[in-house]
């Protein structure tokens, strides 16, 4: 099981001499992946969740990779219908090929209405328009010497793709818990991206779904990348009450277990899930030691297994 980090890209506490220090903290500490995720227009609406300023994920992951070695960037998600496929194809083709293969797109359909309205978006049509232009970024990637697609929502005749991507295709993992994400996940994605999940339904509800659905489909079971807090107490917290990766060292060793049995292939640690200073410029100062707790003593992130306490 491989670590990522969600980065602090937003409020405050984003500003790009932090932004550079946590990755190449999580770098060093041999975390395997960095995430960012996606807002165009910061609306009243976004900025309730997601403070200014936010950083735009593209260009953040270009001049984060050039200044790196090892660590994969990702996206944790794109909104796809925000932007034309054939632009959304050829920016992961970009970052696919400056950093060398460490790029991951992940998807999702997005939320924030006042946002969708902005850009010229029905919101109502946000799943469609996902599959659709995922659907037009596979026909660019798989045929980027004259690739034609036609369909309800975008269309185009013999388009060039280069700089192709450095994979073959770059990996696609989806977000959402919905049953259409992970339909959407079968169809599209090597890996499912839940955040916030509960263990407790992903092991008893989720994860046998997907297998179904896969299984109805012909194709592999995607990995299971979930998002997941990273919060470490003194004491328990009660368990109706915290979310999967928040607690003692033993409630979160205990997670990443559950995890570890459902054989996810990444866990991507969030840092601002359950906490008040998510979006300080001193967040880092309680977030570095919690993720070098994490290192330390829950996974060996040489070997990719939970540590026993």
């Amino acid at each position: 099981m491989k670590v990522g980090l969600k980065l602090v890209h937003s409020g405050p506490g984003a500003t790009p001499d932090l932004m550079l220090r946590w990755t190449r903290y999580a770098e060093a500490m041999g975390f395997h992946l960095l995430m960012t995720a996606d807002h165009i227009a910061l609306t009243r609406e976004v900025l309730g969740s997601y403070p200014a300023p936010y950083y735009e994920p593209f260009t953040n992951m270009a001049w984060l990779a050039a200044q790196t070695e090892k660590i994969e960037f990702g996206t944790t998600v794109i909104v796809v219908p925000y932007r034309h496929p054939i632009l959304l194809a050829q920016l992961c083709a970009n970052i696919d090929q400056l950093s060398r293969g460490r790029f991951i797109f992940g998807i999702g359909i997005g939320w924030a209405e006042s946002e969708f309205e902005i850009v010229g978006a029905p919101h109502n049509k946000r799943g469609a328009m996902t599959d659709d232009y995922m659907q037009a970024i596979e026909e660019l990637w798989a045929n980027p010497q004259g690739a034609t697609y036609r369909s309800e929502f975008t269309s185009f005749d013999d388009v060039t793709l280069d700089p192709t991507p450095y994979q073959s295709t770059p990996r696609v993992w989806v977000g959402g818990n919905s049953d259409a994400a992970l339909r959407r996940t079968v169809r599209f994605g090597e890996a499912w991206h839940p955040i916030r999940p509960s263990l407790d339904w992903l092991k008893n509800e989720a994860m046998p779904k997907l297998r179904r659905m896969a299984a109805e489909a012909g194709k592999p079971v995607p990995a299971l990348c979930p998002r997941i807090a990273c919060h470490i107490s003194e004491s328990p917290l009660p368990e109706d009450q915290r979310m999967a990766g928040a607690g003692s060292l033993e409630q979160v060793q205990a997670d990443l277990r559950q995890l570890e049995e459902l054989d996810a292939q990444y866990v991507v640690f969030d840092t601002k899930l359950s906490s008040p200073t998510a979006t300080s410029p001193k967040h880092h100062e309680t977030a570095w030691p919690m993720l070098a707790t994490v290192a330390e003593k829950l996974i060996d992130v040489d070997r990719g297994v939970v540590k026993a306490l």
